[in-house]
């Protein structure tokens, strides 16, 4: 089958490319740059961006089903360049399905479009947890919109289903763990509220496998159609012992110190001002959001994604340790959800 991956040089739309490649199927990647490893991978490419629909419907053409994984991601930057990539980019996506006929869209979403403030998650599914409200992260607030319209979008034509991986780190990202590291070496990096909080994370082949999986079962009335799904490695773990062991399998200094979560979140606070009044570059150190999310228990079941489309985590977060350090710390990181 053709398939159209959106964002497949990103860390997920690699992992993504390569198992759709191994698979057998002839693999179109939208992005908006060129990237080496998708040319070794076979992957077709198509330059453009979400926000252009005729050149979304394009990349669609002669495609049989759709990972729409791309999308505007961080903590920081203007509402509108969130809302284009996610919001109208996913409607352009879902025009794409339409145009050309395509029955089958796994869309990849997040846990975020569910965060409450402070208010843990133990044990949620999509059927317990209920959207977030009053979202203070433009990247949260967006992809909810986007998942909301892609699970409307659900129809005796058009199989959709939302995946939403938590925490997704492994072999083959290097965005946020050389930071992570980075900070940890020069003594700057700190746990929030102590880093005591059950968490739950992905390592990326399991993130690519639920994709996957869903994809097989996915069909216009199949019990997958148009639900989201929350995905995990299914081992809720403290935040300091995922964190202290990502930076001991890249090396680097493990952390203890804490700050609490009050001065996190003013800090937050102080950091928003003022990287909106001068403006700052960069991402900011600390956000509202971030504070929150790093301070609050998050893990979910995994029953309803075993249940429906037969997701078994294959890579233990030990395993993913260990094929970390085995890589080198050049190829780790750990991507935020």
């Amino acid at each position: 089958m053709k398939i159209l991956v959106t964002g497949g040089g990103g860390f997920l739309g690699q992992a993504l490319c390569r198992g759709l490649r191994e698979r057998g199927h002839h693999v179109v990647s939208y992005n908006r740059g060129y990237y080496d490893a998708l040319e070794k991978l076979g992957v077709e490419q198509v330059q453009g961006d979400l926000a252009q629909r005729d050149a979304v419907i394009a990349a669609a053409n002669g495609c049989g089903a759709v990972f729409h994984n791309a999308a505007k991601a961080g903590a920081w930057g203007s509402y509108d360049s969130y809302f284009d990539a996610n919001v109208i980019g996913t409607d352009n996506v879902i025009a794409a399905c339409r145009v050309h006929g395509i029955d089958k869209l796994v869309y990849t979403s997040t846990p975020s479009v569910t965060h409450r403030a402070t208010h843990p998650v133990e044990g949620g599914t999509a059927d317990t947890v209920p959207y977030g409200e009053g979202l203070k992260a433009p990247y949260a607030a967006t992809k909810q919109i986007a998942e909301k319209a892609v699970l409307r979008a659900n129809s005796a034509s058009l199989a959709t289903v939302a995946l939403r991986p938590r925490l997704i780190w492994g072999v083959g990202d290097n965005q946020l763990l050389p930071r992570l590291v980075e900070r940890a070496h020069a003594g700057r990096l700190r746990l929030v509220g102590g880093g005591h909080n059950l968490i739950d994370t992905t390592y990326i082949d399991n993130a690519a496998q639920a994709h996957f999986d869903a994809f097989d079962h996915l069909a216009p009335g199949r019990a997958c159609a148009g639900r989201a799904y929350f995905i995990s490695n299914g081992e809720p773990r403290p935040l300091r012992e995922i964190v202290n062991g990502l930076l001991a399998a890249a090396g680097a200094p493990t952390v203890d110190k804490s700050l609490p979560f009050g001065v996190a979140y003013a800090a937050g606070v102080v950091c928003e001002g003022l990287w909106t009044l001068l403006p700052l570059k960069g991402e900011p150190p600390m956000t509202r959001f971030l504070a929150e999310q790093l301070a609050t228990t998050h893990w979910y079941s995994m029953e309803p994604a075993a249940r429906d489309f037969g997701y078994v985590p294959r890579v233990s977060i030990d395993e993913g340790f260990t094929r970390l350090k085995a890589a080198g710390s050049t190829h780790m990181a750990v991507t935020r959800s």
